[in-house]
């Protein structure tokens, strides 16, 4: 459990369930006129495949950890009271929450943004595994949001490497050659100087 600046993340271990009105309690205060939350539930079909359960495994010290970042991140782009964070580890049969999100707020807005926001970022970066059990096998599966932020980092990774490829030819190749020493600065002597010194 971490506890911090109005934040309590849990990575609940095998076996226990996700107490929501805990969470509820927990982001309630007076001053908040909006709670905003996230229930995900373990569904009973995936394209047509029966689901009998949803098992999740962690790297408890770094999911805490990024929630944490992903909390504080929360915080500098909404106006948030509180911040409750709960995923459950081990199995998850048909019907039960794994992860629950809530956040209050002084106005609904930013409760709902921020609600939304932690949920995405939470299946996008913070390493959590999951492994759908069907009727007929078994498949560890990636998060869509996963997918979309390793695609969006490495769009990213990808222009930066062609924008130093860029700056490379327009110091090699290109019109305007740089020196190592930066411009390069010409010093005229002063004709009637040089002509009344008889030195040069």
């Amino acid at each position: 459990m971490s506890l911090e600046e109005n934040n309590l993340i849990e990575i609940l271990e095998e076996g226990h369930k996700v107490d929501i009105l805990k969470y509820i309690d927990y982001v309630s205060a007076p001053q908040a006129g909006a709670i905003a939350t996230f229930s995900g539930t373990t569904r009973d079909t995936f394209e047509g495949k029966t689901v009998l359960e949803l098992r999740y495994e962690a790297y408890v010290p770094m999911a805490t950890r990024y929630l944490s970042y992903i909390c504080a991140d929360a915080r500098s782009n909404w106006d948030v009271h509180k911040i409750a964070v709960a995923h459950r580890l081990g199995p998850v049969p048909v019907g039960e929450t794994s992860v629950f999100v809530a956040v209050s707020s002084v106005h609904r807005g930013d409760g709902l943004d921020a609600c939304k926001f932690l949920i995405d970022e939470l299946k996008a970066s913070v390493p959590i595994w999951k492994k759908e059990v069907y009727a007929n096998g078994e498949v560890w599966k990636e998060n869509s949001e996963f997918m979309e932020k390793r695609l969006e980092l490495a769009e990213k990774r990808l222009e930066n490497a062609e924008s130093l490829v860029k700056k490379k030819k327009h110091v090699v190749g290109g019109e305007h050659k740089r020196s190592c020493c930066g411009s390069k600065v010409r010093v005229q002597e002063d004709e009637e100087h040089t002509d009344n010194n008889p030195s040069h």
